[in-house]
């Protein structure tokens, strides 16, 4: 099976556009600007009006001056864009020092940046920013000017309340920050993982493609190496036996029927003589077999001969790799026997791999087939284990269910075990030609 590097789908690091960032800042100057319109010309509250408006001045003063010193397109390095989501932070806190502190109800406010940064930054600098954030709050229970209210008399909050304010932004910024990363992080795993399936099905097309280009390399070469044979073989009459050259044509004669005898060897590689043509399950089977037999452990096939006729299905790269790769773990994890069981009716088509192994844990049985999921041990285990990126299974299972295959992971009965994954299609789907499978894709 063709193998996916560790490398090659490591999660690079995480970067955020300063488009995306002065986007934001720009929306936090509107939406503070229509804040303070309303609350001194709308509610008619008094409180520091010009040093507010002299923050948000600042802070719009800012955006103008990064949108056009640096292409808003490039994209900064974590630590930058942190520094950009502090000072939001920091200038959110001056905003409600001047405007009655943890009482103004835009304090929540402060989860803004953090969720940002939970999104799209390693999760150091999140952790950095939750902390200013939360500090920024603390002190602002303390420190803050009187919250702009109707009236001789200001708002007065009690403590407890105020605690209760601070603690609820506590308790906000780090649920919807974990929960952030964590869909987040699924979300780039699940991104990376179809990228990687994307990327094997690519290879393994390349590789049903050789024959083709190899028959026809010995088609196209033929008709040129039958000519240098035949003038090689009449040079050779005509030329005495003691001639220098005699030697020399003799040669050329016999190399020249060697590649037409590879050539011809090329030619019937595919039994039809057409590249990767279709082939009958049992076919099918004997070729997902045969690389895995000389590995230490028994392969049982089984086919089950119905009076249904044998389906015949395309040479299809992703049935190819998606069974080859299950029956490849099943013959890592065996004891000492795999079993491959195949039946077939009118509407269905059917192939089962079960190994005597130690079978699927009741943790992985749950969530198998999700991208990075190994039921490998790790290298360090003394047994001597290998260690995947659990790629593996979800790349069989992808490249099988667009197949329009169903797939199913179990455990064989107790006393039995093993683990077991049945593979069924519908016959019209296996039998389908590539063409027939194109024009049944929706998005065509």
């Amino acid at each position: 099976m063709t193998d996916v590097a560790a490398s090659d789908f490591r999660h690079p690091r995480r970067h955020v556009r300063l488009d995306t960032i002065l986007r934001l800042r720009w929306l936090a100057v509107l939406g503070q600007l229509a804040a303070i319109f309303i609350v001194a010309n709308g509610l008619e509250f008094e409180f520091e009006v010009v040093a507010c408006l002299t923050i948000v001045g600042l802070s719009a003063l800012l955006n103008l001056v990064l949108q056009i010193a640096f292409n808003p397109m490039q994209r900064l390095e974590p630590v930058y864009a942190a520094g950009l989501l502090a000072l939001n932070i920091v200038e959110l806190a001056a905003l409600l020092f001047l405007t009655g502190g943890l009482q103004n109800p835009f304090a929540f406010l402060f989860l803004a940046p953090v969720l940002i940064s939970a999104t799209a930054l390693p999760i150091r600098l999140t952790i950095a920013l939750a902390v200013l954030a939360v500090a920024c709050a603390a002190a602002l229970v303390f420190f803050h000017l009187p919250l702009p209210w109707a009236g001789d008399e200001p708002v007065v909050l009690p403590p407890v309340y105020l605690f209760g304010v601070w603690l609820s932004i506590l308790l906000a910024i780090g649920v919807t920050s974990i929960y952030a990363i964590q869909v987040t992080d699924d979300t780039r795993k699940l991104s990376d993982a179809l990228a990687a399936t994307e990327l094997v099905l690519t290879r393994e097309q390349h590789l049903t493609q050789l024959d083709g280009l190899a028959a026809a390399a010995a088609h196209e070469l033929g008709t040129p190496l039958a000519t240098i044979f035949l003038i090689s073989r009449e040079l050779e009459k005509t030329v005495a036996a003691d001639s220098p050259i005699a030697s020399d044509l003799k040669t050329l004669r016999e190399q020249t029927q060697r590649c037409r005898d590879i050539l011809g060897k090329i030619t019937q590689l595919s039994a039809t003589g057409a590249p990767f043509d279709r082939m009958p399950m049992s076919t099918l089977i004997e070729e997902l077999v045969a690389p895995h037999r000389d590995f230490g452990v028994e392969i049982k096939v089984r086919i089950a001969v119905t009076a249904a006729r044998e389906p015949v299905g395309t040479r299809n790269p992703a049935i190819l790799y998606g069974v080859g790769n299950i029956l490849e773990n099943a013959v890592d994890f065996a004891r000492k026997a795999v079993e491959v069981n195949a039946w077939w009716n009118s509407d269905t088509v059917e192939i089962v791999v079960s190994d005597d192994g130690p079978g699927f844990a009741p943790d992985i049985l749950k969530r198998i087939g999700e991208p990075y999921l190994s039921r490998r041990r790790s290298t360090e285990d003394p047994q001597g284990g290998r260690r995947g990126l659990g790629l593996g299974v979800f790349i069989a299972r992808t490249l099988l269910e667009r197949t329009g295959a169903r797939i199913s992971f179990r455990n064989r009965t107790f006393p039995d075990h093993g683990a077991v994954v049945q593979i069924a299609w519908p016959r019209a789907r296996f039998e389908a030609t590539e063409t027939d499978e194109i024009s049944d894709d929706p998005a065509t």
